[in-house]
């Protein structure tokens, strides 16, 4: 059995309220995470302590902690924007899961007393958020051009309207329960009536059960095809690409250099899944993969000391969808085993996005589209500010003319009544 060195989890966020997405420019609206949301979550942090953390497993990783958290080993990454607030909340339930509380989470001061943490050694763990504004690896696609383009190419192309016409009867059937959203294939309103499905009785006992899976699947058609492309460097392939320099580095921090850390966990949307499952090769092999994962689905990266007399270390990939179901091991490039770490690292290096600038690039921007976007806000608040000392020297023009004109207003008063006081004199003296 290969000792297992260190890990990189990719894990989808659990339940969450109704997430809409713009279907021309995958702008998101705001939602939320739900209990079950939580629970799923928190299942999936248990299912990775009782894998890669039980002392008993077979793929424990080698030297980490198990019960006390030591956080030079672990790093966490949560992304911040699309549905960020329930994807930060899954993330907060996975470690609940991952490393729950543990009565030697304690400390002992200087007076010889115990102190344990809150809620019987409660494990607070530090989880880095990855804003785009910041970092565009996790949420690549907005604010993209060259995507918005290939979003509509995907539209126009003929295979598109091909299963946009065979759908055509699905979506008259489906008005009734959709209450006036639109019901065209370019318009996804799978997660509606999923959300309602499951969070809605009244409308579970209304809708036929067919329908459902009818909407997943022109679902799973229509994000496969957005987030994907036929070339590995393709613009359809950009969440996986962007999402691939943290993969890369990850297995660089595990397998080369040294780091301490051996556990890395990124928590993030479903856009990566598909676009990774593509680059790798794994839909060829797998065509079950061309779908969008479930809630709390993962995507495992193991690195494994090779057998003797190897001295490569190798990668194992396994995907596990959603909570109900373990982890199953996929090969990766049409390999039959573990690909070399090396070779995994060689074949996708050079399609993956390690910067702003790079982003840019990728997307036809000829300028920092954050520097845009912040000069504008800048700029509007520039223009607010002009618009107001414009407002004030306007106001204070009008209260000196105003004085002006009481002043002189006055003096033509106080020459009048000098004027017929004089007269009443000339008046008194005749």
């Amino acid at each position: 059995m290969s000792k297992v060195l260190g890990v990189l989890v990719i894990a989808r966020n659990g339940d969450r309220e109704e997430f809409y997405q713009d279907p021309k420019t995958y702008e998101p609206s705001p939602t939320r995470s739900t209990p079950l949301g939580a629970a799923e979550s928190h299942l999936l942090g248990s299912y990775l302590r009782s894998l890669y953390l039980s002392p008993s497993s077979s793929s424990q990783i080698s030297g980490i902690k198990h019960n006390v958290v030591d956080t030079r080993q672990v790093h966490f990454y949560a992304k911040a924007g699309g549905e960020g607030a329930a994807i930060f909340d899954s993330t907060m339930a996975l470690l609940q899961g991952l490393y729950p509380p543990n009565p030697n989470n304690k400390i002992t001061l200087a007076n010889e007393t115990t102190i344990v943490a809150p809620l019987g050694g409660y494990q607070y763990i530090p989880i880095e958020t990855v804003e785009p504004a910041n970092d565009r690896s996790l949420e690549p696609w907005t604010d993209c051009l060259a995507f918005q383009r290939h979003v509509a190419d995907v539209y126009a192309s003929p295979e598109f309207k091909a299963v946009a016409k065979s759908a055509q009867s699905f979506f008259r059937s489906i008005r009734d329960f959709v209450f006036g959203r639109p019901t065209t294939l370019e318009n996804v309103i799978y997660d509606y009536i999923n959300t309602q499905l499951v969070h809605n009785q009244t409308y579970a006992y209304r809708l036929p059960p067919t329908l459902i899976e009818q909407a997943r699947n022109f679902a799973n058609y229509h994000e496969s095809v957005v987030f994907s492309a036929s070339e590995l460097g393709g613009i359809g392939n950009l969440a996986g690409r962007t999402i691939l320099h943290s993969i890369l580095d990850s297995l660089d921090r595990i397998a080369f250099n040294g780091d301490p850390v051996k556990f890395l966990l990124i928590e993030t949307s479903y856009q990566p899944f598909i676009s990774l499952f593509h680059m790798l090769g794994l839909t060829k092999e797998y065509p079950e993969l061309i779908a969008i994962p479930n809630f709390a689905s993962a995507l495992a990266f193991e690195i494994r000391r090779g057998p003797g007399p190897e001295i490569r270390d190798f990668l194992r990939i396994k995907f596990k969808n959603g909570s109900d179901e373990g982890f199953q091991t996929y090969h990766a490039f049409g390999h039959k085993a573990d690909i070399p770490v090396t070779e995994f690292v060689y074949k996708l290096e050079n399609y993956a996005i390690t910067s702003q600038k790079q982003w840019n690039a990728a997307c036809n921007l000829p300028y920092d589209a954050y520097a845009t976007r912040d000069a504008a806000s800048v700029s509007v608040t520039v223009q607010a500010a002009l618009v107001a000392v414009f407002f004030l020297g306007v106001l204070a023009l009008m209260k000196r003319v105003w004085r002006k004109r009481g002043a002189a207003s006055r003096g033509r008063i106080s020459s009048h009544v000098q004027s017929v006081r004089t007269d009443m004199k000339s008046d008194a003296a005749l």
